[in-house]
């Protein structure tokens, strides 16, 4: 029953929003609706405006594997929701909030996150990624918490020719044509020469809701980070996250480049991290990480942070999904290598920025860019409630790379985080059985289809050789 009355609350406010928004754009011809999968990405189609009230009715349906397809977009059969149960179809529920112009199509066009939903029970699919988060933010709501999340996305501009060996290669310096070969760290005449590009993400973020903040050029050859406010949402930060990354990728090739949020698209240059910031207020609106001292974590942001460390290693497979993830974890390379912690220290998986006051939080500097947003703050969510909980120790603040370089690194073997995950109680428990054996088989799978790949690289290298 209270299902029903959710759902029917979200279809009324968002019937009123699209009512709203077509009489604003009364030209409007399509509506894309954008559905978040396991492997970051977003699935959908195409309606007609005339459809957008119908949305929000459950009209619109897809199959319900769409959320598990492989990062190729092909069904798998491991997971068994798809031909193996007869390819059912799921109802597409609009998120209030999430509707807004798409500035780049070439005719009047809107867009809409979805989650999918059973037709029959209303319920949201249990290996709904954008659910799982939902899921994992109530049980902080029913303590009476409210997680504070900001994002930080690193991505490369890149040519959008390849080498002749399918390798990435800089952009041309617009203006100049120079291709960006070397380190370009705070520079403030690439963000220049950039600027065109950089001011267009900006705007469109603007028409988008999408709270775009400060712009740094980073270490690599057309490497950029952008930052996204802090919102008292962990849903709609996530929200954000997917939706930017679309935002990057469509202005980047609209100024004839394009972009890419691979973990480690050059061998020898910085990888694409996915840093999270992230405070919890109390039903009074007090921040209860703050302590006495900057330099001091009260006991409460220490608990959350072992928690955070103590559940790593099981959710290291949501932060480093894919096989070149695993290429990102390099030693003195600012991707961090082992579950530690420290003070204003970026070579630690947490780091405190501050530990007094509203702005008192944690970032957790361990994702790539090519992690799902929703499954990565949902593991940090996790870490959070389970370290406030049971009162986890993080153990000393590392201060030194020598602390680092003596710990027990993360693992660097892909498989062994799909098993790690796969064997977890706790993450079978926090994140649901649907989702964690789903995903579970969903990483396999990939992992499967890389592991008997017979690349170029072997080809060149064994071919007349042995």
């Amino acid at each position: 029953m209270l299902t029903r009355e959710k759902n029917k609350q979200q279809a009324d406010a968002f019937r009123a929003e699209a009512e709203a928004f077509l009489a604003e754009h009364p030209d409007l011809v399509k509506v894309e609706i954008l559905l978040p999968r396991f492997c970051g990405t977003l699935m959908g189609k195409w309606l007609p405006a005339d459809m957008l009230t119908k949305l929000a009715d459950g009209a619109v349906r897809l199959p319900r594997s769409t959320a598990a397809l492989d990062i190729w977009g092909d069904d798998v059969p491991a997971v068994g929701i798809a031909l193996e149960k007869g390819d059912p179809d799921g109802a597409c529920a609009p998120v209030p909030g999430t509707l807004a112009m798409v500035p780049w199509a070439s005719e009047p066009t809107a867009q809409v996150l979805v989650t999918m939903r059973d037709l029959i029970s209303g319920e949201d699919c249990g290996y709904d990624t954008r659910s799982t988060l939902s899921r994992m933010e109530a049980r902080f709501a029913d303590k009476g918490l409210t997680p504070v999340v900001a994002t930080e996305l690193e991505f490369y501009l890149i040519d959008p020719e390849t080498t002749v060996t399918g390798h990435p290669q800089g952009p041309k310096v617009p203006g100049i044509g120079e291709r960006l070969t070397r380190s370009q760290v705070y520079n403030m005449d690439v963000i220049a020469a950039f600027e065109p590009l950089l001011a267009e993400i900006y705007e469109v973020c603007q028409i988008q809701n999408i709270p775009a903040e400060t712009t740094i050029s980073e270490f690599g050859p057309g490497q950029f980070e952008m930052n996204l406010k802090h919102v008292p949402s962990a849903l709609e930060a996530a929200d954000h996250c997917m939706l930017f990354k679309r935002v990057v990728r469509n202005i980047a090739r609209k100024h004839g480049m394009d972009a890419t949020f691979m973990a480690k698209p050059y061998a020898h240059s910085t990888g694409n991290g996915f840093h999270v910031h992230m405070s919890v207020l109390d039903a009074e609106g007090n921040n209860i990480f703050s302590g006495e001292d900057d330099h001091e974590a009260s006991d409460t942001l220490r608990h959350a942070i072992g928690g955070l460390i103590e559940t790593m290693r099981d959710c290291q497979i949501l932060y480093a999904p894919h096989a070149n993830s695993y290429r990102r974890f390099q030693p003195e390379s600012y991707a961090p290598t082992t579950p530690c912690w420290g003070y204003d220290h970026r070579a630690v998986a947490i780091r405190v920025p501050s530990a007094n006051g509203p702005a008192a939080r944690f970032e957790h500097r361990v994702a790539g860019a090519d992690a799902n947003p929703y499954l990565v703050i949902a593991s940090l969510l996790a870490g959070t409630i389970t370290g406030l909980e049971k009162k986890c120790d993080p153990g000393a603040p590392v201060e030194t790379l020598e602390q680092v370089a003596e710990m027990k690194p993360l693992s660097p073997i892909w498989q062994e985080a799909i098993a790690r995950f796969g064997a977890s109680d706790w993450a079978e428990e926090l994140f649901g059985y649907d989702f964690h054996y789903c995903y579970t088989r969903s990483r396999e799978a990939e992992e499967q289809i890389v592991a008997t790949t017979i690349t170029d690289f072997e080809c060149r290298t064994y071919l007349r050789t042995v």
